[in-house]
């Protein structure tokens, strides 16, 4: 099997593994938790964004990495990581914390979704080997990063109402 394939199939099955964990243990928690409390843990996943620098250091990634994709995801990974830090910062402040959680998920789901667009142009699979130690990054990181963008930006729509779970837990606890 090339190194492409390979990739490629590690890509996917990094999504199945993770939407398999994540049904069965992740979503059932997040879905009942009070919606400031499931975005923190959200939030606290994607703070640790700051690793996607790894990208532009010569050394760990190959010097064959093609820059259009290593500059872009690393930089906008850090944007997203700082981002998130400053939700996890702001929680006392609530329309801050909402707007750092917005602004969070919107450029880290952008991230993701234009290094996929690079790499594919780039055709980064047929050179994944370029990755180094940063190739974990994208087969078992990435489609956790992308799964919980997608549920908080579905957890931001829900309306209230339609939590009753969390509305139960907090009659009982008044």
């Amino acid at each position: 099997m090339s190194p492409a394939n390979i990739f490629t199939l590690q890509l996917v099955l990094g999504y199945v593994a993770w939407l398999l964990c994540y049904r069965a243990y992740l979503w059932p928690r997040l879905k009942t938790m009070d919606p400031v409390d499931a975005h923190r843990a959200i939030a606290t996943l994607h703070s640790f964004r700051f690793f996607g620098l790894v990208f532009v250091i010569p050394g760990v990634v190959g010097s064959h990495l093609p820059g259009s994709f290593a500059g872009l995801a690393a930089y906008a990974d850090l944007a997203t990581g700082v981002l998130a830090i400053l939700a996890l910062l702001a929680v006392r402040l609530r329309p801050l914390f909402w707007l750092f959680v917005v602004a969070f998920n919107v450029v880290g789901i952008a991230d993701l979704l234009v290094d996929y667009y690079h790499a594919v142009h780039a055709h980064l699979p047929d050179v994944a080997g370029e990755l180094g130690a940063a190739y974990v990054i994208p087969v078992i990181y990435v489609p956790l990063l992308m799964i919980t963008h997608v549920a908080a930006f579905y957890l931001l729509a829900r309306p209230p109402a339609r939590q009753p779970a969390v509305q139960a837990a907090r009659a009982a606890a008044a």
